[in-house]
């Protein structure tokens, strides 16, 4: 558990607030990733503070430059550099601890609420979403510029992977694949009009179907083509 810098309380879990002195604390990349400033402002505003944000660079496999707030300490990433992060920071992880995930997952609560807030570069409001599975993170994202982090929210997803959050995520993806595909067999098996058990269909010449399965009918069809093109 970590320890707030100004007084030395024990740091809540879900939050980078101190709840004995009310100071912040930059617990998110502390003791995690060396940074320096890589400029003294970026032209990005913070969206819940309204200040200019601050571009760091995380010297992650030479540079990597990402957003901050000096007073909320929330953290800005372009799209794809937030998972980049997350896996170069977390390695050596392979296998799923549910028990751990469901007690990350529970005491999430963070410092804001349920909130929508504008993304720093188009000023359009972003949408609020579930970050993998179980991690308890709803993440702001602008589809098209990056994700938006509260203060305290990097941490959280860094147990969420050592926990084997990243795991089971892939695990959930390939099971939504799974189902796609199900999924557009059935649709395909519809559209052919093929019925349950893959019975094979003949079509009359008026574009309806005569299933194998219903004989009688179909012989008294073949009989009649007959019968016409014969007499």
């Amino acid at each position: 558990m970590a320890n707030c810098a100004n007084c030395s309380a024990p740091m809540p879990s879900d939050s980078i607030t101190c709840t004995y002195c009310g100071s912040r604390n930059d617990i998110d990349l502390k003791g995690v990733h060396y940074y320096t400033t890589h400029e003294t402002e970026s032209p990005r505003t913070c969206p819940r503070c309204g200040i200019k944000l601050r571009t760091i660079d995380l010297k992650l496999d030479g540079r990597f430059l990402i957003e901050r707030c000096d007073q909320c300490l929330g953290l800005f990433f372009d799209p794809g550099e937030l998972e980049a992060l997350l896996q170069a920071t977390v390695t050596n992880v392979f296998s799923v601890d549910n028990s751990r995930l469901n007690s990350i997952n529970a005491r999430r609560a963070g410092d804001y609420g349920i909130t929508y807030i504008k993304c720093p570069v188009c000023e359009q409001f972003m949408n609020r979403v579930n970050f993998g599975a179980k991690s308890g993170v709803i993440v702001d994202r602008c589809k098209e510029h990056g994700v938006w982090l509260d203060g305290g929210e990097l941490r959280h997803l860094f147990e969420w992977m050592k926990a084997g959050g990243k795991i089971l995520e892939q695990e959930r993806q390939e099971q939504r694949k799974k189902e796609a595909l199900e999924q557009e067999k059935e649709e395909r098996r519809k559209i052919a009009q093929i019925p349950e058990g893959g019975a094979y269909q003949d079509f009359d010449m008026y574009g309806g179907t005569l299933r194998r399965s219903d004989p009688e009918l179909f012989e008294i069809v073949i009989d009649a083509a007959i019968r016409f093109f014969v007499r």
